[in-house]
């Protein structure tokens, strides 16, 4: 019994012995390479995005270039609470004279709920930013603000050219006229064709001279309103004695007027019974003295 536990304890030792180093050093293997192929991917994977980040900005830029002598139309349309709307009208009216602006439209409501008014005031472009900036100092609060832009940039170089364009035909045209042209059907036929083009020159020239208006000039559309304590009408109005005494006055007048014109129109009738009166107190005397 003793030889076969010895023996036993024996084989165990020598098979610990054999896998425990095997398996202490396959643990420690696959822990080193785990952390240090993890360690690789994120310092690789960080430096590539960066590094395009980076040249996408430098990219980005080098070849952006902003347009110049863009045409541009803004307009904006807001709304404000203020505490004072005839003060509130009077500073922006002193505004608008400071950056050359001037009012086209203004509309004034009262009822019993609010005092409201409305600007509608043009401006010099370069003033826009400006003039909302210092409309909003006067409010107590801002309902909305709402600002467009429109670009005819496009439209604008496109009438410039085909302006140009048209000049230039109109000069030839003008050129043969004077130079080459003989007969009568000839100068009637070019005539024509000089009519057509000034009318389609003064056409591109008119909507030229629109847009560079709209683009120098931007529009405000302004409403301050004024909250006000609403105030029920009354069902009955006590009268004073003044008022009293103004329509005891005014109804005598006009009842001694309609007596008058009354008397007036039957003035006939008037006649015939004056004249009846004294005929009967003339024959009434007569037979007194009989």
């Amino acid at each position: 019994m003793k030889a076969i536990t010895v023996k036993t304890v024996f084989k165990i030792l020598i098979l610990i012995l054999f896998i425990g180093p095997f398996n202490a050093c396959s643990e420690s293997d696959i822990y080193k390479e785990e952390v240090k192929v993890s360690a690789v991917d994120v310092s690789e994977e960080y430096e590539a995005i960066d590094k395009k980040q980076l040249d996408d900005l430098q990219s980005d830029v080098s070849t952006n270039k902003v347009p110049k002598d863009l045409k541009i139309i803004k307009s904006a349309n807001s709304r404000y609470k203020v505490k004072d709307v005839k003060k509130a009208a009077n500073d922006i009216k002193r505004m608008a004279v400071t950056y050359n602006a001037y009012i086209s439209d203004l509309r004034f409501e009262n009822d019993q709920f609010k005092k409201e008014m409305r600007f509608t005031i043009k401006i010099p472009a370069m003033y826009f930013d400006s003039m909302m900036d210092s409309v909003d100092v006067v409010s107590e609060f801002t309902d909305y603000e709402n600002i467009t832009t429109k670009d005819v940039t496009e439209e604008y170089v496109d009438l410039q050219s085909r302006l140009s364009t048209k000049i230039e035909v109109k000069e030839r045209y003008e050129l043969i006229l004077r130079k080459n042209v003989r007969t009568v059907e000839d100068i009637l036929a070019t005539e024509d064709k000089l009519r057509v083009i000034q009318e389609e020159i003064e056409s591109a020239q008119g909507r030229l001279n629109y847009l560079t208006s709209k683009v120098a000039y931007s529009t405000l559309q302004i409403d301050l309103y004024e909250a006000v304590n609403f105030k029920a009408e009354p069902m009955v109005y006590n009268k004073s004695v003044w008022s009293k005494t103004k329509e005891g006055l005014v109804f005598g007048w006009g009842l001694i007027e309609a007596i008058f014109v009354g008397i007036i129109y039957i003035w006939p009738l008037v006649l015939v019974v004056a004249f009846v009166i004294g005929f009967v107190r003339y024959r009434m005397k007569r037979n007194k003295k009989m």
